[in-house]
């Protein structure tokens, strides 16, 4: 039979951050040996930093930082209950945390953090605003192509991205029209989920990489700052990968040259803007970000082009 919460930890922010991650960990009891996240992929991110804790950010902090090991981490157990179709950390083992003091981002990664149990039910989803519906179901979208032209892909990973993604693009405009429709909120919270599994195996890539200073430079919401350069991205992708080309063209049901065209189609109909002199970047400014990016841990999962990429802005 079940019992009330040990306690019941709120002040989660957007991006949760080392400031608001101390005190979050200064909050535990510690009697907790379970943590139910309940709540979208700050919450999620935010419970992996806390099952690491033991009551204390210094030890995250240096394990982020790389001056201990994993094995300096007591994780506790978690169970995920998302209430956004989106971050797929319901089934990661990584945690996203900001440092924006020192314009810096890291992730928590440990295999002791894939959640023992995931509760994904559609109900949970259907008060969400269409923004955050929108936000989070083109991260997802992006976590699925993403795992595609990537050096760590499979056929497993590749079968769930391709599945993924051709569920959200038929289906989320649908469900902007209609945002209480269950049935619709249900396929996209499955393909987030199908997308998590897909990066799970290959982590994620450039659109990614670069989307983290997009975010810490412009304060542009994750899903749309990872998701508005995959039109150029799937432009830039490497042509000799025979088998990503038809990964790619079975996802948009045309050529590869028409993919992109139709990426980029289907965000402004979402009222996505494509270009980054949209989100306050010069030409120089955007292709140095590139360049760095590129040069980052996910960055270097990219199987494509970067230099093509540079050339189209």
């Amino acid at each position: 039979m079940g019992h009330d919460p040990i306690s019941i930890i709120d002040g989660v922010v957007e991006n949760p951050h080392f400031s608001n991650l101390r005190g979050l960990c200064q909050q535990l009891s510690e009697q907790t040996q379970v943590f139910v996240a309940l709540g979208g992929g700050s919450v999620m991110d935010t419970t992996k930093v806390l099952a690491a804790s033991s009551g204390d950010f210094k030890t995250v902090e240096a394990f982020l930082k790389g001056k201990v090991d994993a094995q300096n981490l007591s994780i506790k157990e978690i169970i995920a209950v998302p209430t956004t179709a989106g971050t797929g950390s319901e089934v990661t083992h990584w945690g996203t945390v900001w440092d924006p003091e020192n314009d810096a981002k890291y992730s928590l990664s440990d295999t002791r953090l894939y959640p023992s149990a995931a509760i994904v039910h559609a109900p949970f989803t259907s008060q969400l605003p269409v923004s955050i519906t929108i936000s989070t179901a083109l991260d997802a979208l992006s976590h699925a192509l993403e795992s595609l032209w990537n050096k760590n892909r499979n056929p497993i990973s590749a079968m769930f991205a391709v599945t993924a993604s051709r569920a959200i693009i038929k289906s989320l405009p649908l469900l902007v029209q209609d945002p209480t429709n269950l049935t619709l909120r249900t396929k996209i919270q499955e393909a987030a989920l199908m997308a998590g599994l897909a990066f799970s195996n290959t982590k994620t890539s450039i659109a990614h990489n670069m989307s983290y200073a997009v975010t810490l430079d412009k304060g542009v919401a994750h899903g749309i700052a990872c998701s508005f350069t995959l039109p150029a991205i799937i432009a830039a992708v490497d042509r000799n990968d025979h088998e990503l080309i038809g990964y790619i063209t079975t996802i948009f049901n045309s050529s590869i040259e028409q993919a992109s065209q139709k990426m980029a189609a289907f965000l402004k109909a979402l009222d996505v803007e494509v270009s980054p002199n949209a989100y306050g970047y010069t030409r120089d400014e955007w292709q140095a970000l590139i360049r760095d990016a590129a040069q980052g841990q996910r960055g270097q999962n990219f199987s494509g082009n970067v230099e093509q990429l540079i050339s189209q802005f």
